[in-house]
């Protein structure tokens, strides 16, 4: 059976209830995932907390969703991330707690990818590439991916706080873009990463060669441009209590459907709709994830 490795960020989601915190698992390679896992495929996730008792809870936790492999490493001298969620309407903002912090210092040679059999896809985490040590954690596992011949899943998921400026940004996630065969975007991050307002010209500019470039849209729904194919489909109506995780939701759901499928158009769409459901679904509970 194949499997899709998640790699990458793991770390406590402080959810804001009045003037208190209720502590959720978050981390975007993390939720996708256990989102991957929950649409039917078979799962791998790596990533490393602090050795405090929000790693444990982390490392605890974890555990319940039944993951066919779970490797978190657990560093002796750094803090587990914590991301402070605030809720607006349904809409989130974050403020990152992540100076020098455990979700980044992947240590990849600790990391025996033969474990992870039949290797189809391995989806990278974004948040790392803010630090000099996270890009070479990155760097280190597009090689990796490539060596064993896996597709590359990359989910741009820019976060404006934990970058000095969206033209940093560019240059800094534009090697990973590149060698992405699975590559996403929400409508706003292609925009503001093709510097142009106009779709289209963004789709054109990160088209590539049998690449799927999937765009999700809010409450519009998704595209997929393959090939110079564009396939769009509009999502179901739901009323937004917490966006948080939506995008994971959809993308784990997403590579799920479409990992052991060939890229028909007929099976872009299906992967598209069933993705659409399921990241709508999530916007109705709070936390990324419901357990």
């Amino acid at each position: 059976i194949e499997m899709i490795l998640s790699l990458g960020e793991i770390l406590v989601d402080m959810l804001q209830d009045g003037d208190c915190y209720q502590r959720f698992l978050g981390g975007a390679p993390f939720n996708v995932a256990v989102y991957a896992k929950r649409a039917g495929a078979k799962v791998g996730f790596v990533g490393r907390v602090g050795k405090d008792s929000f790693g444990k809870f982390l490392i605890e936790k974890s555990k319940i969703f039944g993951l066919d492999e779970l490797f978190i490493q657990t560093d002796e001298k750094r803090n587990t991330t914590l991301a402070f969620v605030f809720l607006e309407k349904g809409e989130r903002d974050f403020a990152f707690f992540r100076n020098d912090t455990a979700d980044y210092n992947i240590t990849v040679n600790e990391i025996d990818f033969s474990r992870f059999q039949d290797l189809n896809i391995i989806n990278l985490g974004s948040l790392m590439l803010s630090t000099a040590q996270g890009v070479k954690t990155a760097e280190e596992v597009v090689r990796k991916t490539k060596d064993i011949g896996a597709k590359l899943s990359f989910d741009v998921n820019y976060r404006s706080d934990i970058f000095r400026s969206v033209e940093e940004a560019r240059e800094i996630f534009a090697p990973i873009i590149d060698k992405a065969d699975i590559l996403k975007f929400s409508i706003a991050e292609i925009k503001l990463f093709a510097m142009t307002d106009d779709l289209d010209e963004a789709l054109v500019k990160f088209n590539k060669k049998d690449r799927l470039l999937v765009v999700t849209m809010g409450s519009e729904g998704s595209l997929c441009y393959y090939n110079g194919n564009k396939i769009f489909t509009k999502t179901i109506k739901v009323d937004a209590i917490d966006t948080t995780g939506a995008g994971d939701a959809f993308w784990g759901t997403f590579l799920a459907c479409i990992e052991k499928k060939s890229w028909t158009e007929e099976n872009v769409l299906f992967s598209l709709e069933k993705a659409n459901e399921i990241g709508a679904k999530t916007t109705q509970h709070h936390g990324a994830i419901k357990y």
